[in-house]
């Protein structure tokens, strides 16, 4: 069986639907299937093409022995969704181009969505392969661009309904990061066939037993201090402004510290509010490739993982917290919903506080400051359910049947 991965985002980028991708990639290969990725020159987050892709229009290169074919990608200017829309367009247009001359055949498109234009190139190289397409929902756009704001344009968001169910629609199977996102989709569209792909984690990789406490002392944290870390994108979705409020009203605290890892549109704002509040307890430090996560997972005590108060995110899993939770870490999870029946209810290696609530959150982390035993034994009962229920091995092993029955 032949497959192309059809995704905006690709290492050597980091972030999480870019290694969710490559490790599904490598380890369908591993169990036989000829696995190739047809994406943008990396780019992402810093919007600025990667040294070694500049001025091209088409590259070729193999990622442990993934062929990976690389069309271009308009950079945007600003912020704006005009400049938003220019870039993923460009890439619905170069991918499209480069898919039909330079990929060779191919029997089933896995599409990455968002965004959800790429279904565009998805639909023509579909045809033109006379390939089976799998739909893969990682966000429920535009529903979720609709509800943050993101897009107030009701002429766009009609359009944008319209091709999100012409593209569910002409899929042999529509695959969704979370159950609630197949159960949306299955609710609307009762004829789709979906099927829970979920993220995971690598637990071999994120091994609290391989990692020392070196990114600590290097970083001028003392053995007193305890750690409280977010890692992951810095955009509106999670509502970072939280773990600024309850640092504010911590400073006190002077044993307790905030560190944000991360890129996104929102770093600049959050920033802007740690000067202005002269919040001398939060650290900022910019996003690190994946080999460079454990060493800082490791060094924390407690991971903060939230979100904005929606509707539309009680079916989301926030991707961050499968690695966290490998690396024996505490977690408070600032996310109702299915996260919150996983990880908190099921797994019990989570703190549940209230989205966008400052005292719930400020109440949790001193409960964990003054109960030491308490986030150990979160963190060991993180690592076992992770272990026992989202391995990639496991996933990729059920895809790679599900591929088959195809």
């Amino acid at each position: 069986m032949n497959l192309l991965i059809l995704t905006q985002y690709f290492p050597p980028e980091v972030g999480a639907p870019q290694n969710r991708l490559f490790e599904l990639a490598v380890r369908l290969k591993k169990l036989g299937i000829h696995v190739s990725v047809l994406t943008a020159m990396p780019n992402y987050p810093q919007m600025k093409i990667y040294s070694g892709y500049e001025n091209k229009t088409y590259f070729f290169e193999e990622i442990d022995g993934i062929a990976v074919h690389r069309s271009s990608i308009y950079l945007p200017k600003n912020k704006s969704i005009v400049e938003r829309l220019k870039n993923y367009f460009s890439f619905v247009y170069s991918s499209a181009r480069v898919g039909a001359s330079k990929v060779g055949k191919v029997d089933v498109i896995l599409c990455e969505s968002p965004p959800l234009f790429l279904g565009y190139s998805a639909l023509y190289l579909k045809r033109k392969k006379k390939a089976k397409l799998i739909f893969n929902v990682s966000d429920l756009w535009p529903e979720s661009a609709e509800k943050l704001g993101v897009v107030t344009n009701g002429l766009m968001l009609k359009l944008a309904y319209r091709l999100e169910a012409k593209l569910y629609k002409s899929s042999v199977l529509v695959s969704g990061q979370t159950q609630g996102i197949c159960k949306s989709v299955s609710e609307r569209f009762p004829d789709v066939e979906t099927y829970w792909l979920p993220n995971g984690v690598d637990v071999s990789f994120y091994d609290p037993a391989q990692v020392g406490q070196g990114w600590r002392d290097d970083n001028g944290f003392n053995r007193e201090d305890i750690l409280f870390l977010y890692a992951g994108i810095i955009g509106i979705a999670q509502g970072l402004d939280v773990i600024l409020s309850a640092a504010k009203k911590l400073q006190s605290q002077s044993n307790i510290k905030f560190i944000l890892v991360g890129s996104g549109p929102e770093k600049e704002k959050l920033v802007k509010m740690k000067e202005t509040h002269r919040l001398n307890n939060v650290y900022f430090f910019d996003a690190v490739s994946k080999s460079k996560m454990p060493p800082i997972v490791s060094a924390s005590d407690v991971s903060i993982i939230p979100l904005k108060k929606l509707d539309l995110f009680l079916g989301a899993i926030p991707s961050k917290i499968f690695e966290i939770l490998a690396m024996q870490k505490a977690v408070i999870l600032g996310v109702d919903g299915e996260a919150r029946e996983l990880f908190v209810n099921q797994g019990q290696c989570a703190l549940y506080s209230e989205p966008e609530n400052v005292e719930d959150l400020v109440k949790n982390i001193m409960f964990l400051v003054d109960n030491p035993p308490k986030r150990k034994q979160l963190g060991h009962n993180g690592r076992m359910y992770v272990k026992q229920n989202f391995n990639r091995d496991t996933i990729a092993e059920k895809f790679y049947k599900k591929l088959l029955n195809l």
